[in-house]
């Protein structure tokens, strides 16, 4: 099971998919934009072995794509657009190739990492071999969901950005995410790019240290920075996210 939220009555909609470790909590500003400008209808999801989805029995970009190709055959969107951010950006890629049978009219990724060092892909892989942590208190586990979603106070202040990051059990709290998920880090971002049938816009935080324009640009010439912002660029300036996608809707 996938969870979602939906809002908006439009024909034309955007699918928001969040980075890895986080919830689709991260898009509240972005979806409440789209919301009152009510041009296009939006559904926010968490993916697979995130937040409220069900864990899944393993994790790459293709079977984080396939639950949501399921999810959107059921939904009243006739002109689909997907905002990825990171790990969302793979994944709405991989949608937009026609793959899944999804029709999409065109993607805006965020702050995708394109550059893996084989440094990288082995600690994303440790990461994916490690049990689940148990915390013995909610304020450690909050913490901890801080640091994986880069959420920091500075970030998000508020707890409603972290929503069904962290969960309780019997065993104590632990982290919503399954720890397989890191295995989805370190696909080939360039074929997944090139197998895109849709109009692509990337885009970057100012101060992004994961991603360079000069990066986002080999792949999409048009590639923007989002002055003044990190990682979480949607997070700190939701504005200019609605905005870059008003520019993606409009070129199409």
């Amino acid at each position: 099971m996938i969870w979602y939220e939906s809002g908006g009555e439009a024909s034309r909609g955007a699918l928001l998919l969040h980075g890895l470790g986080a919830t689709a909590a991260v898009w509240r500003s972005v979806r409440r934009a789209l919301q009152e400008r009510g041009v296009m209808r939006w559904l926010a999801a968490d993916l697979g072995g995130h937040g409220g989805s069900d864990w899944q029995k393993s994790y790459s970009v293709g079977e984080l794509a396939a639950p949501l190709a399921e999810l959107l055959q059921q939904q009243p969107i006739r002109e689909l657009f997907i905002v990825g951010h990171s790990l969302g950006a793979y994944v709405a890629l991989a949608l937009a190739s026609g793959w899944f049978g999804i029709p999409v009219r065109g993607v805006l990724g965020i702050g995708p990492k394109i550059s893996w060092p084989d440094t990288d892909v082995r600690a994303a892989r440790e990461l994916a071999a490690r049990p689940v942590r148990w915390y013995a208190t909610e304020e450690e586990a909050w913490a901890r969901y801080r640091r994986v979603s880069g959420l920091t106070p500075e970030v998000a202040p508020g707890e409603e950005w972290l929503a069904r990051g962290a969960v309780k059990a019997e065993s104590g709290w632990r982290l919503a995410q399954d720890p397989r998920t890191f295995a989805a880090a370190g696909a080939p971002f360039a074929s997944l790019a090139a197998s895109a049938t849709a109009p692509v816009l990337l885009a970057r935080g100012e101060r992004d240290p994961m991603v360079s324009l000069e990066e986002l640009r080999t792949h999409a010439p048009q590639a923007r920075s989002i002055p003044g912002t990190g990682h979480n660029a949607h997070v700190e300036d939701p504005a200019a996210v609605v905005a870059l996608l008003e520019q993606l809707v409009a070129g199409v």
